[in-house]
């Protein structure tokens, strides 16, 4: 399990990274996100959760991470995403850029928590 987490983080920031930077790309050119955003957003969301969730995993299995914050960036992306289903209709006024900033931002926090293990 505590390989799969290692690994599945590229999934999850490759991911957000990429349907961050569309949403804020059609944000940008003032285009409306079709379909296929919709489900790249899903896609997105989900890798991240699965990286989370195999997080919760490892950590149920005793095994510890090596840095002093990694648990905190971890409960930061889940707090975000819950905040985002908590403001949702909000955010269905200019979906493309609310979901790319979200995805962008938890894509950093992914970033900085890999950063406190590996380095």
């Amino acid at each position: 399990m505590r390989a799969l987490h290692a690994h599945w983080v590229w999934v999850a920031l490759a991911a957000t990274g990429l349907v961050g930077l569309w949403g804020l790309g059609a944000a940008i050119l003032r285009r409306p996100p079709g379909p296929a955003f919709k489900v790249g957003v899903g896609a997105a969301v989900a890798a991240m959760l699965l990286q989370i969730a195999f997080g919760f995993a490892v950590y149920a299995q005793g095994l510890r991470p090596a840095g002093e914050y990694h648990l905190f960036y971890g409960y930061l992306v889940l707090f975000s995403f819950a905040f985002a289903y908590v403001f949702r209709a909000a955010m269905g006024r200019r979906p493309a850029l609310t979901w790319g900033i979200l995805l962008v931002f938890s894509m950093g926090l992914a970033i900085r928590a890999w950063m406190t293990v590996a380095g």
